[in-house]
């Protein structure tokens, strides 16, 4: 047994297979001095680790986590390694200008194959296969938002998005036709093919030993402090550094240094147990491929090794003043929804059963865009709204560079240094959050109910990213 247990699927089937016991690490004791310090334990830490010692084996690295590697979101989310960036392209090129938003796009899609073959050269079997993402249009607002979609990634060039089904309809008739081994009500499908299938906890809890065996120390049961740029404060002892970085992602919020930089949105998922190969080929999903749909209120899934369906999505709300408790990793209504949507999607998954419920916070900026920053000399990274599983990785190559002083393609990108506005003080943090979240749900109920897009995801787009 692990105090870690039911914490997520991914890092349950670690210990019920006996690949990790889950047991903490031993934690910092006294003061110490380092090159370089990282606070938090997820995949930003870790990939930032592993890339400093692949580059200069002689630094000396300590990671700092709080609880366990991979506590956070990086043992709890999706399990999609995708080229997805919370900032759209068109949104990269107003901002940025266009030639750094095809940098950026680029970046992004060369990072799955870099996950993928660090995995392989590190024999981290973490379940990786790049069968590409299913994106399900089920209904006409939807498909009008997939059209724009496949639209922006042909004017772009850079994404291969590409019609798998294009929406047809029946002789003489305004009804289009449904699509086959498709979600329930689905009349057009896309696949992004840089997306790859991954387990998570696989992945970060076999990055951690990777980083050990290359001369890196791990603290867990850690609690970090307060930091400046060449120091870190635990409740175990001081680290005195030549460089600081802050990985810390939605728990930020638990900072005062950066209480307000980063709002801790709530992520849940369920699992199924394992469905026989014939449910699968009725139901139309390979092994490597993960899918959503065009809703307004996210949701997301994959096909598991195992067969399972992990299935996530929006919902929770947020909680005042950017608190995070462990009690708000699942939330009844909540799971309950996802079992409905499961089932409305794919009738066939009635016939299974939910073994597992989870979830946690993920870390928002004010205008949605992750960034990698240098403020007051402490190396900041993070904001990915959830599509951190690759964006970690091309993170941890980044900071690599910017603590060796490098200058490269990846120090130039668009997300280095940009920096968000704070998120406004309580109550209109609170209020503005949840108000976003019930605008998405009113929204896809409004485009069911009128089969015309959503006036209400129209008006609220501003402030949930859009």
């Amino acid at each position: 047994m692990s105090e870690y247990q039911g914490l997520s699927f991914w890092l349950d089937s670690l210990l019920e297979a006996g690949l990790d016991t889950l047991k903490p690490r031993a934690p910092l004791s006294g003061n110490l001095k380092v090159d370089v310090a990282i606070i938090g334990g997820g995949l930003t830490g870790l990939w930032s680790a592993y890339y400093l010692l692949k580059q200069n084996p002689r630094l000396k690295v300590v990671v700092l986590e709080k609880e366990i590697a991979g506590f956070g979101a990086s043992g709890r989310n999706g399990g999609w390694c995708s080229a997805l960036f919370p900032a759209s392209t068109g949104y990269m090129e107003r901002k940025h200008g266009l030639q750094a938003a095809l940098n950026m796009r680029q970046a992004m899609i060369d990072t799955v194959t870099e996950v993928g073959a660090v995995t392989k050269a590190e024999k981290l079997d973490c379940d990786f296969v790049q069968g590409g993402t299913l994106l399900f249009a089920r209904s006409e607002p939807q498909l009008r938002r997939a059209t724009e979609e496949f639209e922006e990634a042909t004017h772009y060039g850079v994404d291969k998005v590409q019609w798998t089904a294009l929406p047809t309809r029946e002789p003489g008739s305004k009804t289009y036709k449904a699509v086959p081994k498709s979600p329930t009500g689905t009349i057009g499908k896309l696949i992004e093919p840089a997306c790859a299938r991954l387990h998570p906890g696989k992945l970060v809890r076999g990055l951690a030993r990777v980083v050990e065996a290359l001369g890196g120390e791990i603290f867990e049961k850690t609690e970090v402090l307060s930091w400046t740029r060449s120091s870190v404060q635990t409740a175990n002892g001081a680290v005195e550094a030549n460089h600081v970085v802050v990985a810390t992602e939605g728990y930020g919020a638990n900072f005062k240094q950066t209480h307000r930089a980063i709002l801790p949105l709530y992520s849940l998922m369920i699992a199924t147990e394992p469905l026989p190969d014939s449910a699968w080929s009725e139901i139309g999903i390979e092994h490597g491929q993960t899918f959503a749909d065009f809703r307004h209120l996210l949701i997301y899934g994959q096909r598991t090794a195992d067969n399972r369906f992990a299935f996530g999505g929006r919902g929770a709300r947020y909680h005042w003043g950017s608190t995070i408790r462990s009690k708000y990793d699942k939330v009844p209504k909540v799971f309950q929804h996802l079992q409905d949507t499961l089932h409305e999607m794919f009738p066939k998954t009635r016939e299974y059963s939910i073994t597992h419920r989870w979830g946690g916070p993920l870390g928002v900026p004010r205008d949605w865009h992750a960034a990698i920053r240098i403020e007051d000399g402490v190396i900041w990274a993070g904001g990915y709204v959830g599509d951190g599983l690759s964006t970690t990785n091309i993170a941890g190559r980044t900071i690599a560079d910017l603590v060796l002083g490098k200058s490269t393609k990846l120090t130039s990108l668009p997300w280095v240094n940009h920096k968000s506005h704070n998120w406004e003080p309580e109550p209109l943090r609170f209020v503005g959050a949840n108000l976003g979240l019930t605008a998405m749900q009113i929204a896809d109920f409004e485009e069911r109910l009128t089969r015309r897009p959503s006036l209400a995801a129209k008006i609220m787009a501003p402030l949930v990213g859009g």
